[in-house]
This record gives C-alpha cells, structure tokens and sequence, in this order.
C-alpha cells in the first residue's frame, strides 16, 4: 500500500504510517549480551535481552510481576494501568481480578475479583478521587458487557449498560472493548466487538448519542478495539485504535470524524501516551512508539515468526523474552518503562526497562 499524500486544509502536520517492508529495517535487536536489569524484587541481575532502536532502546525485565502461588493471569485479555503512586493494575482473564503491583513488580493484592474479564482500564482522578473507568466482558454472577468506573479499591461507583436507545434487539450485539470520560466529562463507549459504533454518555450515564459504526470508509470502524484522549494538540481529540481497519483515527468529542492519523499497523489494540509520543499495543506481535506526527520511530518486541502472531494457544515459554506474540494491553510510565500483557491462554506479562546507554 501507499502513502496517502493528501492533507485537508487545515490540518496539523501528521504524516501517514507507509509500508512495512521499509519501516521493519528500523528495528534493531542487538546480539545477546550481558545486561544489568532490575529483577522483580528490585535486584540487580543479568540479562541478556534488548528490543527496539535508538532512544527507544529497552531491557527486559526478567521475572517482573510473577503472581504468588495459586494465582493466574488467564489469557491477559485486558490492560495495564497505574495509579499516582506508581502501582501498577493488571487485568487478568481469570478470577483473580486485577492484580495491584508496586513499582518493583512485587505482588500487593487484586482488586475487582467479581469480574474476572476486565478488558481496558484508564485512570483519571476526578474531584480529588482517583479511578479507573473499565470495561467489563465477564462479571460474576450475571454482569457482563459493563462500563463501569472504579476506586483504586475496586469500589464500584457507576455502571453503564447497553442503552435501549441504540436499537439493540439481541444481548450480543452490545460487546463494548474500551471506555473514558472526554474533557468535559462526557463518557465514550466502544462498542468493538459488537457493531463498532462509539457511544456518548453524559457524566450520569445518561445515553447522548453515538457515532462511526462498521465500514471501512474514513469515519466508520472495523473493531473499534481501544479509545484514548490524545492530548498532544492545541485541540484535545479521541484516538480510536480501529482493530480491523489496521489504523488509528482520530474524532472530535462530538464525534465528528476528523482523519486516519496511521495506517498499515498491525491489527493496534490499546494506547498509552508518553509526553509527545504514543505507544500502540499491536495484536500481531508488536509495540510502536509514534512521535507527535504519529509517524513510527520506534519498533518494540518486533516479532518475526508470523506464525505466533495473535496465537492464542501459544505458551509464554514458547515466545522469545524479547518479542510479543499478541500484544494487548500497554502502558508507559513516567520513567518510559513500559509493561505490555500478551495474549494467550495462559497470560504473560512484560515490563521493558528504557535504557540510558
């Protein structure tokens, strides 16, 4: 595929993701080496594991994030996050909830057990509170398919379901993968596994509207997998990681399509912002880092055995430390570590430690 060479009038400067046969030559990893590398009780140890190029250079953090006895991850099918101070939140597909982590990997305890399928999670603190907006595929004993917002505790404070305005006629077409509050407030709701369209709720809940919807023409999705506020413009704009379409878009909060910002990804899922820079989780072994223009400058755990990309039955062990197989969940913390949750059925999880050398 080509480049789009055309600009509407009036655009900020983004230039388009071009073919990866090109763009694959960006990723460096070095020969296996010895490495200092913090180890998941915050020792030193030796590893022999980098991916990504140039400042963009990461360590493998051996070990981080290992779950006590008796505990699973499941398949990883959900998100990382973090509060302010520095725990970090892993979704599990599994009864153990979300895991709560320190900033060394050690265990702390889970929250949210009742619902053993969290699928996204985006923190924001609202009138001094600290919370998580979440998106729910499985609750116990009948809740499924909730957005819902949370405390750090797993104290539940709000819960959306399927609107009886949106025309739904069976219970599997409201399937929803991501939400978060836009800056006044407002609720945006993707409905990714379903019929792809996004949903706008007040700040009560209270259905407002919805927009996109299945397609491939600009302004429709095709698995509108993961939304994000990206604020890296003078016109804060919702980012939406639409899945199939292999793209990133970008709307405006009344849900005016504004244009595809990269094209030619590897299926993205979710999204994590770092200063100017977004870092995309791709479900076909891969993380990108894109600057402001959103053009790729970075390559993370470039998996090159097409074979395992978004290879459910794959084992952890059987995935190489420094490459995904289906990378799901993202986040990038404020030191530029970041920690990525791979899809398969029994769950892994990565941190990456950014290098200074």
């Amino acid at each position: 595929m080509e480049d789009d060479p055309k600009m509407k009038p009036g655009q900020m400067n983004r230039r388009i993701f071009g073919g990866m046969a090109g763009l694959s030559a960006l990723v460096a990893f070095a020969d296996p080496y010895a490495v200092m590398a913090e180890s998941g009780e915050g020792q030193s140890v030796a590893s022999p594991f980098r991916t990504g190029n140039g400042a963009w250079t990461y360590e493998v953090v051996p070990n981080w994030g290992k779950l006590p006895a008796g505990r699973e991850f499941g398949g990883t099918h959900g998100a990382v996050s973090s509060d302010n101070s520095g725990n970090l939140y892993v979704s599990t597909q599994s009864d153990t909830g979300i895991v709560v982590y320190d900033g060394n990997g050690k265990f702390i305890k889970t929250i949210a057990n009742q619902y053993p399928e969290v699928h996204s999670l985006h923190h924001i603190v609202e009138d001094g509170i600290e919370l998580f907006y979440a998106t729910v595929q499985k609750g116990t004993p009948s809740e499924n398919w909730l957005a819902l917002k949370m405390k750090t505790d797993g104290t539940v404070v709000q819960k959306i379901t399927a609107p009886p305005a949106a025309g739904f006629k069976l219970p599997n077409e409201w399937r929803i993968t991501s939400v978060v509050p836009g800056p006044d407030g407002s609720i945006y709701v993707a409905n990714g596994y379903g019929d792809s369209r996004i949903f706008k709720f007040d700040k009560h809940g209270n259905y407002q509207s919805s927009f996109a919807g299945k397609g491939t023409e600009n302004g429709m999705c095709d698995c509108c997998h993961g939304l994000a506020v990206d604020n890296r413009y003078d016109q804060p704009l919702l980012l939406v990681c639409d899945r199939e379409n292999l793209r990133l878009t970008h709307y405006d909060f009344d849900g005016k399509f504004v244009d595809n910002v990269t094209l030619h990804m590897r299926r993205p899922c979710q999204v994590s912002f770092y200063e100017d820079h977004a870092i995309v989780s791709e479900l076909q072994g891969r993380v990108t880092v894109l600057d402001k223009n959103n053009v790729p400058v970075a390559f993370l755990g470039d998996n090159p055995q097409q074979s395992q990309w978004a290879n459910y039955k794959l084992k952890p062990e059987d995935i190489s430390p420094t490459v995904f197989s289906a990378a799901h969940g993202c986040f990038i913390d404020d030191k530029a570590n970041v920690y990525v949750s791979d899809w398969n059925y029994q769950g892994r999880l990565t941190k990456l430690a950014r290098t200074t050398t």
